[in-house]
């Protein structure tokens, strides 16, 4: 018999719903780490469901307002704009899976290098509304040891849950690959208002979401990233694959929210002054978006 982990998710979004529970199903202990009481209450009230298809099951997860000590695991879901603001316990393995660059550098200066764990997911999954999530397309979870944490226990517990995963020596370039993949996407069907698939059948939005991809590689380049597949062909691939996906930051948009506009194309125009490399495209995506964010909440 495995072993009974204990396991914290921490951010109740799409995502965080998802692994939250997949893994209780699993059998192991899982608690949701949410900072809104109210939220909290609520969710204990209603409880954590995931529609797949046609079915929809409900799960138990313990719904509370901190990371519990003694954990075994603890995956970093929420935005990354509240990375800066977690409070996590000492010597326990930290996985991040969030979008954007600059969290793992965050979350090392909380609580060290040596536990954490790093990459990215492409579950695809949208909140219906609290504590509601469709799982919209099975994806894999890559990830790795940021310096020396061991990725044993995290994998086992995640392919116990039935997720997909693959371990990599180099987190850092897997989460610039997402990046660059997420500077095309997410911007683009936030703008528009459409599902990733649309991005594909209107010809002017398929040849800016190439430039932008291609704007980020570059970027990834001047730190020494290079890939052996072309990010561009792995975007429209993402998109196919995700037809009917709404990005987060879509999601983010419609319900009036803040988006991680900041940690995707704000990080790689930063990071494009800072190289002496011009992104004028992904420069002017990310004003747009800002200007939608400041449109409803101004």
């Amino acid at each position: 018999m495995n072993k009974v982990y204990s396991v914290s998710v921490v951010g109740p979004g799409a995502l965080g719903c998802l692994f939250a529970g997949k893994i209780a199903k699993a059998g192991y202990r899982v608690h949701l780490i949410d900072y809104k009481q109210d939220r909290i209450n609520r969710l204990i009230k209603n409880g954590i469901e995931i529609q797949e298809g046609d079915r929809t099951e409900k799960f138990n997860v313990h719904v509370v307002g901190h990371i519990p000590t003694m954990q075994d695991l603890v995956i970093i879901l929420v935005k990354s704009y509240s990375t800066a603001n977690l409070t996590l316990p000492p010597d326990t393995p930290v996985l991040t899976l969030q979008n954007g660059l600059g969290n793992v550098e965050v979350l090392c200066r909380k609580t060290g290098t040596d536990h954490i764990l790093a990459g990215v997911t492409t579950e695809a999954a949208t909140l219906l509304e609290e504590g509601k999530t469709r799982y919209v397309a099975s994806g894999t979870t890559t990830f790795g040891s940021w310096t020396t944490a061991s990725v044993k226990v995290p994998k086992e517990i995640l392919e116990q849950a039935g997720f997909k995963i693959e371990i990599t020596n180099s987190p850092s370039q897997t989460i610039w690959e997402k990046t660059a993949i997420n500077a095309g996407i997410n911007p683009l069907t936030a703008i528009l208002n459409v599902p990733n698939g649309m991005l594909l059948k209107i010809r002017e939005a398929r040849e800016l979401l190439r430039d932008l991809v291609s704007e980020a590689s570059k970027v990834a380049g001047t730190e020494g990233y290079r890939f052996s597949q072309s990010l561009i062909e792995l975007a429209e691939e993402t998109c196919k694959q995700t037809a009917e996906n709404i990005s987060s930051m879509l999601q983010d948009i419609r319900a009036g929210k803040k988006t991680e506009i900041e940690a995707i194309s704000g990080e790689i125009v930063k990071r494009g002054i800072t190289a002496l490399l011009p992104t004028p495209r992904t420069k002017m995506i990310y004003q747009l978006v800002r200007s939608l964010e400041q449109r409803e909440n101004p």
